[in-house]
């Protein structure tokens, strides 16, 4: 009776032996289709229960706020910032698109006084590491001046011929450019 007791607990033990390997497994080939790079996840704004996130990041002097998706801590102590969409990737990344992991760049500089070399665009298909370059920082500075001047303005020139842009846009019910 004692042998086949033992031998139940030695396959119970292999059993939970093969699911712990399998999980560790699993989760090795999930964490590398999550597009994120390796390091410590400090925040996320992903929809994730097991880390709820309602703080934004802030800049007061640019009146900027933006949530990223991910921003992980590298070995190194750098911080990236990693914005998710849903969509298939272009060849390259959408121009609104770097514009806003630019100003996830600038908002980590602020908040935790460390500049991100880079970020990184995951789309559903391909990922892409974009270098926070000088240029693009001034470039997304010069973009925020140029919105808050429009601001002010009462009549705005459509910037696209894009159907599809206008036919998804928020406003495109008011807008007397709107295509279709």
């Amino acid at each position: 009776m004692t042998m086949i007791w033992g031998g139940y607990s030695l396959g119970i033990g292999f059993l939970l032996l093969a699911v712990a390997l399998w999980l560790w497994w699993r989760s090795g080939v999930l964490a590398e289709q999550s597009g994120l790079p390796d390091g410590r996840i400090l925040y996320t704004d992903a929809g994730s229960a097991w880390m709820v996130n309602d703080e934004s990041l802030y800049d007061p002097q640019l009146r900027l706020v933006g949530k990223p998706d991910y921003l992980v801590e590298e070995p190194d102590g750098g911080i990236i910032p990693v914005e998710i969409k849903s969509g298939k990737a272009p060849a390259e990344p959408w121009e609104g698109h770097l514009y806003q992991l630019a100003a996830y760049c600038w908002l980590v500089e602020r908040e935790y006084g460390i500049r991100p070399s880079h970020g990184i665009i995951q789309y559903k298909d391909r990922a892409f590491a974009v270098d926070y370059t000088d240029e693009l920082r001034e470039d997304l500075l010069d973009l925020l001046t140029e919105m808050r001047e429009d601001m002010f303005e009462v009549e705005l020139e459509r910037d696209h011929n894009d159907w599809g842009r206008c036919a998804r846009c928020g406003v495109a019910s008011a807008c007397a450019q709107r295509l279709g």
